[in-house]
Order: C-alpha cells, then structure tokens, then sequence
C-alpha cells in the first residue's frame, strides 16, 4: 500500500466522520459522510449548494443521469446530472459554480465541474466525484509532510518553473469533447474593459478567459491572517494571480471545508500542480445567463489563506497567511499604482504588463499622447538589479510594442540558472514634450578612404515626425590597429545592430552557468531609442558564457571547447571596434551600411 493511497483512506476517514464548516443555511447537511459513486443510482434526486447573489448559498435540484466511467482519465470517472431546477435548467452549469457540493441523501457525492454541450435542449451537468477531491487533498498533505520532514526533498515553496514541469501530464480540456471544465473566469479590478480588451489575447494564449466584468473589495495587497468571516461549502472563493489597486481573480465554489483545509473548483485552475497563489473571499454581485457560456459576476475579497495544490480533480487551500509575492510600483505623473503578483515565470510578466498598460492608458489624463519614456527597475534579492530604458511614441506606439514589452519582462524574468524571482519591479513613466518618430533619409561619409589618426565625419540625414528636415554631424576617430582590416560603418538602433554583432537575445541553461552573467548579458543589450553609429569587421568571436573574446588563439579555444562545448563556443559575426549612441530622446528605425577602406 502506497503512502499517498493510506493518506487517502485517512482523509476518508476524516471526511466521512467530522462536521464541515457550517453555513447560516440549516437545510444544508453540516455532518455530510461521503456517498461513493458505486452507491449512486440513475434518478437519485441531489442538491446543489452554490451562490446565486451576495455571499450565502442556496440549493439547486438535480437528477442523477448516471456515472460515465473513466471518462475524466483512467480511474477518473464523471458524475453525470440533469439540472432539473429551473433556474439552472434556463441557463446551464455556470461559470463560477465550479466547485458547488453535490448532496444526495445527505451525504457528499462530489462538485460541479464541468459543462455539457452549450445548446442541449436539456441541461446537463459533470461532477467530480468525491473520491476524486480527496485525493487532491491526500496530495496536499504529502507535500506538506515532505515539506515539514527536516530530510524532505522539496522545498518549502517549489519554483513555479518546476510546477509546471510537475504536471504536464494533467490534461486541462479536450477541445473535440463534448463536455470540457468550467474553467474560471479570470476577472480585473482596476483594469478598464480598454485595457481588458487590449491584452485578452495574450492572456488567452496562457490559457487564462479574461474580462473586466467584475470587481475588488480589496482594501490593499497585504494578506489577512485571520479572516473575519468563515468558508463554508457552496460559498465562492477566489484564487488571485494579482493583489492590490490592480487585481485578477479566478472565481470558483467551495467544496468542502475541514478546519482550515479548503477543496474547491472540481477542476484545475490552471494545472500547475504544486503552486503558491493567494485565496480570497469572494461576493456574488449577479448571474451573467447566456446559451453559449453563463458566468458569475463577482467581487473579489480579502485575502483569507493559500492556494497550494492546482490539480485535475479540484484546488486546495489553506485559510491564514497568503503567499510571498513581487510588489510591482508604476509610476506616473498623475498617479501611482502598487500591486503584487504572483511569482511565475509566465504569469509576472504579464500581470507586469497589464498593471503599466492600465497606468497608461486607462484614465483620463493627457501628457502621455506625445511620447513617454518608461524606467524599469528590477531589484533582485541578493542586492543585483537590471535597470532598463524603453522609448514610446505615443499611447499608440505604446500599444503597438505592447508584444516587444512582454517579450523584455518574460526575458528579465525567465533567467535560465537560478529560482530567483524579484524582490521588487518598479516602472517609472516620465512624458516627452514632443514626439520623438525620426525617419532616417541618408548616411553621407566625408571620405572612403580613412588615414590613421585622422577622423571621417558621417553626417546623418533625417525628418521629425512633422517631415521637417534634420542633419547632424559624427566624427569618428580612425584607429592604428584598424590598417589592414576591413570594416564598415553601421548606422542602425540598437536591436540591428545587437542582431549584426551576434548579441543572444535568450540563453541555453547549459550556457550560463551563473547569474551574474546572465544579468551582465541582459545590461549589455543596446538601447532602442536614438541610433548607434558603429564601426565593425568581421572577426571569429570565442563566447565563455556570456563573455566575448574576439580572435582568441585557435590553441585556447580547440581546448576550452573540447572541455566544455556547452558553454564554450565560436561563431563568426561581427565585431565591434568603436561606436557611439545619439538622439537619445528620438526613434530612429533603420539600418544604413557604409564601406570605409584604412589606410596609413
């Protein structure tokens, strides 16, 4: 017999025998035992605890049409009931419900969890079975004893990225069944439906249905320890990935509560396995009824406890402390939003984003339709930073380079080498006065032929946003050690010319083998606003994690890269023998190559 298997019969145990969490409801059971699917019977009438309005939940009648086995997995079978209350008939199972406790006879039969088609002229429901939310819980406790053993294996907090390595045999939905999770609704507060609308598309490839109908009673990001209110079953709760003036909150139903160990959703939330994620009260505001998807429209609470376990069957929380999270500060002119995330590789990011864009664009202030400057200052817990300058041209620039944001933030984040999430992200947006758009005409060189100590003046071409013209002058120094080499002058922002010189926008974990290099790679990125003018020759550059060497002895490299071929290597590109950056308040896209022959 496996530990996880005897964890379960206790947690049976347990279930079957103590008193849940009371509601003020007195018709609900409050010592439910647990009925098994082998004791149910089709036409067996149930009763459906959820919340239709405010916070106190009320019964719905179903009938059981039968048990489909296996259908959810091997050994994961599907409780299958006609919704034969009419309120419920005229609109379906409804998002927000998953999780509503089954009663039958009074006794717990399993949770509301998923949909059955979307225009069956009969409403059907699925319903995780009860066996299958214990086991969820049997998995919380096992990680909770390994975490507590002095010689546990995992950590007191695993590292999202491992999470989601965890489970990626979990399947989450099935896109040609006819029946699929209700999955939670992840709603903003603080965000406008302008902002809501800009970014679902990149939440939707997270796998996360977003809008901004709905709400946060929150009254800042600090978790409470102990909530004012007690959970019960049929009450919704909350599992947050972002706390404070900006919020995002998945609403589901409690299932069963036994002192402070909470079971809700009857599916995953995202199938991330082991997870850290604030749990919070919730308050039911109305039912959205629709033929394709019905969904609750809710206000998230307080933080009342932890989300631990994102599994198949169901979510497991905690009531008390909420979990460590990554302040996030956005400055602006007018107003300063403080928030926090959850710390995730793939999910920070984006909470990141959504919190500068809603700064940005959702309010009614001007000063930003110009341009805008935006500071970001990631600190890290062992004192390191990354300080990064981003140029905007306008709220419309700003929303066209939205992709390329999260792109830089899942880069900042996503460090191949270490666990180590920021202590703290702090953007600070500064207006410009005028638009900083530059078109780039023509690059003229004062001559073809340079002489050794002498300088080539370049002079630059260029119209403002208003099409009015420009020039400016260059001087570019002539080297010794450039006679007999031979170079080129490149005109061009900063990501052309880190994409001629060979600079890695991403590293292999095999590459960098500490964190302080991979920092020093990030710093080393050019600036995107103005342009660099830049000398360079074709050289055979030797790479030690992110440090370059060009020409290094073919003696040196043959043996560092026998050694070590992983973080070793050698690639012919683009060396860099001089430059400089200019116009940095202007946005100068383009790419102008120039020969220039040395001579003495």
């Amino acid at each position: 017999m496996t530990s996880r298997f005897r964890i379960l019969i206790s947690v049976l145990a347990i279930f079957s025998t103590s008193a849940f969490a009371d509601v003020v409801e007195s018709s609900q059971p409050h010592h439910a035992g647990v009925i098994p699917t082998t004791e149910l019977k089709s036409g067996m009438t149930g009763e459906v605890w959820t919340v239709f309005s405010g916070t106190e939940p009320e019964p719905f009648e179903v009938k059981i049409t039968g048990v489909i086995e296996n259908a959810l997995g091997p050994g994961k079978s599907m409780i299958l009931c006609e919704l034969t209350d009419p309120r419920v008939q005229n609109m379906g199972a409804v998002a927000g419900m998953s999780g509503s406790p089954l009663y039958i006879d009074g006794r717990f039969a399993g949770a509301l969890s998923y949909q059955v088609q979307r225009f069956e002229t009969v409403r059907f429901a699925g319903f995780t079975p009860a066996e299958d939310l214990f086991e969820v819980l049997a998995i919380a406790q096992t990680h909770a004893d390994e975490r507590a053993s002095p010689n546990g294996m995992m950590p007191a907090s695993l590292p999202a990225r491992t999470q989601a390595m965890e489970t990626e045999h979990e399947p989450r939905s099935i896109s040609s069944s006819p029946f699929s999770p209700m999955a939670p609704v992840f709603t903003f507060g603080g965000v406008s439906p302008q902002v809501s609308a800009l970014l679902a598309q990149p939440w939707a490839a997270l796998g996360l249905n977003t809008n901004s109908l709905g709400g946060s009673k929150m009254g800042g990001s600090a978790p409470v320890t102990n909530p004012l209110t007690p959970l019960g079953p049929g009450q919704a709760v909350g599992a947050a990935l972002a706390v404070g003036d900006i919020t995002l909150v998945g609403t589901g139903t409690v299932s069963q509560v036994e002192g402070n160990r909470v079971l809700a959703f009857g599916h995953p939330m995202l199938g991330l396995g082991t997870v850290e994620v604030p749990m919070t009260s919730a308050e039911i505001v109305a039912i959205l009824p629709s033929n394709l998807s019905s969904f609750k429209i809710a206000n998230a609470g307080e933080v009342i406890g932890t989300v631990r376990q994102d599994r198949l069957s169901a979510i497991y929380g905690e009531i008390g402390p909420g979990p460590t999270m990554i302040p996030i500060t956005v400055n602006t002119p007018q107003r300063t939003l403080n928030f926090s995330t959850v710390r995730h590789p793939r999910l920070t990011p984006m909470i990141a984003a959504t919190g500068l864009t809603q700064a940005v664009l959702g309010s009614n202030d001007a000063g930003l339709t110009q341009g805008f400057r935006v500071k970001t200052d990631v600190s890290f817990p062992d004192g390191s930073d990354l300080k990064i300058n981003e140029l905007y041209a306008g709220t419309e620039g700003f929303k066209a380079g939205l992709s390329s944001l999260v792109q830089s933030l899942s880069t900042w984040l996503q460090n191949p080498v270490e666990e180590l999430f920021p202590d703290h992200i702090t953007f600070s947006v500064e207006p410009l006065t005028v638009n900083p758009t530059m078109s780039l005409d023509n690059v003229q060189l004062s001559h073809q032929t340079a002489t050794i100590g002498h300088a080539v003046v370049a002079t630059l071409g260029l119209r403002d946003f208003q099409g009015q013209p420009f020039r400016t002058l260059v001087e570019i120094p002539i080297a010794t050690d450039w006679l007999g080499r031979q170079v080129e002058v490149i005109i061009a922002d900063g990501a052309a010319l880190d994409a001629l010189s060979g600079q890695q926008r991403s590293y292999a974990v095999s590459q960098i083998r500490q964190f302080d290099a991979y920092l020093d790679a990030i710093r080393r990125e050019r600036r995107k606003d103005g342009l660099y003018l830049a000398v360079v020759t074709l050289a055979d550059v030797f790479t030690d994690q992110t440090a370059t060497t060009p020409e290094l002895p073919d003696s040196f490299s043959r043996i560092a890269r026998q050694a070590d071929g992983a973080r070793f290597t050698e690639k012919r590109t683009r060396e860099v023998l001089w430059e400089t950056h200019i116009l940095p308040d202007r946005l100068v896209p383009g790419l102008v190559r120039k020969p220039l022959q040395i001579s003495d």
